[in-house]
């Protein structure tokens, strides 16, 4: 598994996937709460940026310290969280709205049972290889 961009890649998401479930918790729970920022989480597009490494071509990097325009290790993706507080919902200044968040809460779940399966179905795929069978 080491070395497996796909295993890499679903690791990936379902860290950013609970990481994301984490913060849409947080704002239901403090949807009463004055002032409340609503908090988001971004992951997709770092992973996006690595799956479509292989399709760029890479500047040469003559050293160490160059930036890359092509990022290629998975282990520098992290989920980012980000406190939305310009999307006013309510006159107290809070800015969760129940139904949007309620639905952003589904689609996590969803999401999230997807890539188990993928995963699962991943795993399956290894014992087979090895021969232990399905």
């Amino acid at each position: 598994m080491r070395g497996d961009l796909a295993w890499g890649v679903i690791e990936k998401d379902l860290q950013g996937l609970a990481k994301r479930f984490e913060a849409t918790s947080h704002n239901i729970a403090n949807m009463n709460t004055p002032r409340y920022a609503r908090r988001e989480v971004s992951f997709e597009d770092q992973l996006r940026e690595i799956i479509d490494a292989p399709a760029r071509l890479p500047m040469k990097r003559t050293s160490e310290r160059h930036f890359s325009n092509v990022k290629t290790d998975i282990g520098t993706v992290a989920p980012y969280e980000r406190p939305v507080g310009y999307e006013l919902y309510r006159l107290d200044w809070n800015s969760v709205d129940p139904e949007t968040e309620t639905a952003r809460m589904a689609e996590t779940r969803m999401s999230y049972q997807a890539m188990t399966r993928v995963m699962t179905r991943k795993i399956a795929m290894y014992r087979r290889a090895i021969g232990g069978g399905g």
